[in-house]
């Protein structure tokens, strides 16, 4: 299959283009440094030198592949318009990569009660109405389109293709590398699920293969709270117990979105439709013990 995949030097994007190569797919990846065009033809993908604002680009090449997965940027309208334009009426598969952080709350370390499937009603945050809009954008593209929107937890594990690092993870390990002390945002009450990026790449691909139109997803398997993340930072790095952290502080370190929505809010699901429809049979659950034994130090 041919396959154009964007973000495709990110970690999520690289980590799946990456993986359906080696499944012996053909692979176009977007990238927006040419420079880095060597380091993806390594894991067997084609570089597509360009931007998500680049939609002639991103139309023709949706239009000439059998398949796209967008994995660049899930607020990025324009792009995800872009590519449903490419693929309209042809019925063929449209991955889209979204985030749990749309059913998230401002809660600034503190635990929250609730969980979230796929059917759950959601009352979202200002920040994140967009996001939920052009994920219904995406799955109103069926049938003429096979769109599904793949909406990911907290992602950790080593990138399975070019270097890049996840979002929320490594800026508290950085924190805490230069300050000596492990933190977490308020008391570290608040909990996410989370899930390994190989198993991330495993259900992307079992969705190109048999997700219906217009499917949404939430890809979860297992949950934490910040606390025993940052106290699992602690011991791997040799400093401690980690030490609550003054919301205000954080924010002026990592700016209102990663340390509202991503270091101190809570974003509970659960992911029982894929396991259910795809047979998605995720094989990795501590991230605790990902961070104790095989973080990279």
């Amino acid at each position: 299959m041919k396959i154009f995949v964007t973000g495709a030097s990110g970690y999520i994007g690289g980590s799946i283009a990456a993986t359906l190569a080696r499944q012996g797919h053909e692979v176009r990846g977007l990238i927006r440094n040419p420079a880095r065009a060597d380091e993806l033809r390594q894991f067997g993908i084609e570089p597509v030198i360009g931007t998500l604002d680049d939609t002639a680009l991103l139309a023709a090449e949706a239009q000439a592949a059998d398949a796209v997965i967008n994995a660049a940027d899930s607020d990025h309208r324009g792009a995800v318009e872009a590519l449903l334009g490419g693929l309209a009426g042809s019925g063929k598969a449209f991955l889209h990569t979204s985030g749990s952080s749309l059913v998230g709350d401002e809660a600034l370390g503190e635990a929250s009660e609730a969980v979230f499937t796929e059917d759950t009603p959601v009352t979202p945050a200002p920040d994140k109405v967009a996001r939920i809009a052009i994920d219904t954008l995406i799955r109103e593209a069926a049938p003429g389109v096979r769109s599904v929107v793949l909406c990911n937890t907290m992602i950790y594990g080593n990138a399975l293709g070019p270097v890049a690092k996840s979002v929320q993870i490594p800026p508290l390990v950085e924190q805490a590398k230069e300050s000596g002390i492990a933190r977490h945002i308020g008391r570290g009450l608040n909990r996410w699920s989370n899930v390994h990026i190989a198993d991330v790449a495993a259900l992307y691909a079992l969705a190109l293969e048999k997700a219906p139109p217009g499917s949404f997803y939430f890809v979860e398997n297992g949950e934490a709270s910040f606390k025993e993340i940052s106290n699992a930072i602690g011991t791997a790095l040799g400093l401690g117990p980690a030490q609550d952290w003054a919301p205000g502080e954080a924010i002026a370190r990592w700016g209102r979105e990663l340390a509202v929505f991503g270091l101190s809010s809570n974003s509970r699901v659960r992911a029982d439709k894929a396991r259910a429809e795809l047979g998605w049979a995720p094989q990795h659950r501590s991230v605790t013990a990902w961070i104790t034994q095989d973080m990279p130090r």
